[in-house]
C-alpha cells in the first residue's frame, strides 16, 4: 500500500507544477517584445528552476519508513 505522505507530495508537487506553468507562460508570453537572448535565458530558468521549490517536499516524501514487507 503506497503511503499517505507519497500522496500528499505528489499532490502538492501537481499542483505547484501546474501554477508554475501557467506563470511561466504568462510571463514568457509578456516577454515576447523582449530581445531573444532574454526570453531564452527566462526559459532556462523557468524549466531548470521548478525543481528547486520542489526539493524540500521531494526530500519530505522520501524519508518516511519504507515498510519490508
Amino acid at each position: 500500500k503506497p503511503s499517505n505522505r507519497r500522496l500528499i507530495a505528489s499532490l502538492i508537487i501537481l499542483t505547484f507544477l501546474a501554477f508554475w506553468i501557467w506563470a511561466a507562460g504568462s510571463i514568457g508570453s509578456a516577454l515576447s517584445d523582449a530581445p531573444r537572448w532574454l526570453t531564452l535565458l527566462f526559459f532556462i530558468a523557468a524549466g531548470l528552476g521548478w525543481a528547486v521549490p520542489l526539493r524540500p517536499v521531494l526530500r519530505w516524501m522520501n524519508s518516511g519508513q519504507e515498510d519490508t514487507d
